[in-house]
């Protein structure tokens, strides 16, 4: 989940009818009767990313194997690192420089435009013609992420397991993809994934998750047809829980500590990544380390 975060938790109810989820029982399960059909874009690969060609391509390649998506923010790194609370202050400190507010009435803004279009950028550029990429440069890539995101052997090892002659490994964020790219970066894992999906800031209008064309233009990016061969794990309720209600198998990751939602997002939730073996030991070489 991309931390551009207001300083309460954002309630379910505040953001239901701009979305209008419904959420299916737990013991659910997805059920797809006509699976989704794309014209897919050939790839290529630029900085070990896999990056879409011209849109409108009529001679793509279709994914032969199941596509599992990671989130970037707070879930390759743990919300224990407070990037995200970085991220918060930066994003006042913006609000109330270009907008000429208040710190109070910043902060209030921030957290109404998170609240209403899923991204704090989303309401600068609709409401006050804010240049998307101008805010990239003075919030996102201006964190301190080098002295903060160091590689982590767990999470390496972790991936190592994963066997990626039958799952594709595919980057899903909604950061900007220098924001994205930089993380996996200081992780030292950015070999182990063939592309990376993210919020254009150069396009309008912007589309993130929980939008359903966020995900159509994952499974797009990382060419995979059928919804049931999407495997996702998020730190956010509202992005796992649209996944679901898409047809994807999701897992929301809910870090030590942190309140168990009352009702689970989607059909798995785990406190830690390394419990994805036990939730996907299709894709592992081995159950436990």
């Amino acid at each position: 989940m991309h931390p551009l975060v207001p300083r309460a938790p954002v309630l379910l109810s505040s953001v239901n009818h701009i979305f209008k989820y419904s959420l299916p029982p737990l013991s659910a399960r997805v059920s797809v009767s006509r699976p989704l059909r794309h014209t897919f874009n050939p790839a290529i690969r630029i900085n070990n990313f896999r990056t879409k060609t011209t849109m409108g391509s009529t001679n793509g390649l279709a994914a032969t194997k199941p596509v599992f998506f990671f989130d970037i923010d707070n879930c390759l790194y743990p919300r224990s690192a407070k990037v995200h609370d970085i991220m918060a202050k930066l994003i006042d400190e913006y609000f109330a420089k270009y907008l000429d507010l208040p710190f109070e009435e910043a902060v209030k803004l921030h957290q109404e435009y998170y609240t209403n279009y899923g991204l704090a950028i989303e309401g600068l550029v609709r409401h006050h013609e804010i240049d998307p990429l101008d805010y990239n440069a003075k919030v996102d890539d201006a964190l301190p992420l080098e002295d903060i995101i160091k590689p982590n052997p767990e999470l390496k090892a972790l991936l190592e397991d994963i066997d990626r002659t039958k799952v594709t490994l595919w980057l899903f964020t909604n950061a900007y993809k220098t924001h994205g790219k930089r993380v996996v970066k200081l992780l030292g894992i950015e070999d182990f994934f063939e592309g990376l999906t993210f919020c254009d800031y150069a396009e309008q209008p912007l589309i993130c998750k929980p939008d359903p064309r966020m995900y159509t233009k994952a499974m797009k990016e990382a060419g995979v047809e059928r919804v049931e061969d999407c495997f996702f794990v998020d730190d956010s309720f509202l992005n796992c829980e649209k996944a679901k209600e898409f047809g994807w198998t999701a897992t929301h990751l809910v870090e030590e500590g942190l309140k168990i939602p009352p009702t689970p997002a989607s059909q798995f939730q785990i406190q830690h990544l390394r419990e994805l073996r036990d939730v996907y030991p299709q894709f592992f070489k081995s159950r436990s380390t």
